[in-house]
């Protein structure tokens, strides 16, 4: 009997190691080498989430690092961080899936209700805006209670956007109602409206809506001289910018920062995010992992 448990225990020390392995502390170790570089990763010019970013963290129309990793689109964006432990990235965050971690932002993670009461810094309101005046056509109402209708924010929600308005009502049909709506401006904003108008233009048929893109700047322009009857922005509304005008905030875009499933980073700093993402951030420049990893 004691030779037999003498036999027991010696191969049970033998296969401690891969018990180890295979439970307790050491399975949480993935072997992260947290002394590479950083793959930094980016959306290709032209993308309104690009441009989003890189003005939100402070590097609006800065170049992009020289070893960055462009990837086009979400479906891009996602399929490099899910199969690349270095990779940090960042994308809409109605769009990141279960592949991939969210990373905390200055210790407040990018969450719709984050977004919502503003504590999540990398996202910004997407707006309307119009003289009162303007309202005076019924077309221009009915387009903006639409937008404030459940219908919109089901519309807003699908396409990966913040929805700002709870509990909405649904939009009632005005058989009526015939003419055309003019929006120009932000082309963050643009697909989404295009999107919204075109459900508003289903249930309106003798409804057309225009929507033209040419910049936040373009929006307030042609909103304040009545060129258009709304205009489209991606930032606060400035009253200097179109003294005669009001504004609606239509949703808010938020914007999550993104690494691998094996990467045991949970949070990170704006600051931090500047100097990874910054081609001239020189001394300050954060390149390896170790300097986020402690």
């Amino acid at each position: 009997m004691m030779k037999k448990l003498t036999i027991t225990m010696i191969v049970l020390l033998a296969l401690s190691p891969v018990l180890c392995a295979c439970g307790g502390p050491a399975a949480g170790n993935t072997g992260f080498d947290a002394s590479k570089n950083i793959s930094v990763v980016a959306r290709e010019d032209g993308s309104g989430t690009k441009t989003a970013f890189m003005e939100l963290i402070g590097l609006k129309g800065k170049a992009d690092p020289a070893n960055v990793i462009i990837q086009t689109g979400t479906a891009g964006i996602l399929a490099e961080v899910k199969s690349n432990p270095a990779a940090i990235a960042y994308e809409s965050l109605g769009y990141v899936t279960a592949d991939v971690k969210t990373l905390k932002v200055d210790a407040v993670e990018a969450t719709v209700d984050n977004i919502k009461n503003g504590s999540y810094k990398i996202s910004r309101p997407l707006s309307v805006v119009f003289n009162e005046s303007s309202l005076d056509d019924a077309v221009n109402d009915a387009f903006l209670t639409f937008l404030q209708s459940s219908d919109a924010q089901d519309v807003i929600s699908e396409n990966g956007y913040v929805s700002v308005v709870d509990h909405a009502a649904a939009y009632t049909i005005n058989g009526s109602l015939s003419g055309g709506v003019d929006i120009s401006g932000s082309t963050s904003l643009q697909p989404l409206m295009i999107e919204l108008a075109t459900v508003f233009e289903g249930y309106q048929p003798n409804v057309t809506i225009t929507v033209s893109g040419g910049g936040s700047g373009t929006g307030y322009k042609n909103a304040d001289e009545g060129v258009s009857d709304f205009g489209m922005i991606s930032e606060e509304f400035n009253l200097e910018k179109a003294p005669s005008c009001t504004f609606y905030v239509v949703s808010k875009d938020g914007i999550a920062v993104i690494v691998n499933k094996d990467n045991p980073l949970n949070s990170i700093t704006m600051e931090q995010l500047k100097n990874i993402y910054d081609e001239e951030a020189g001394g300050n420049a954060v390149t390896k992992w170790n300097a986020l990893i402690k």
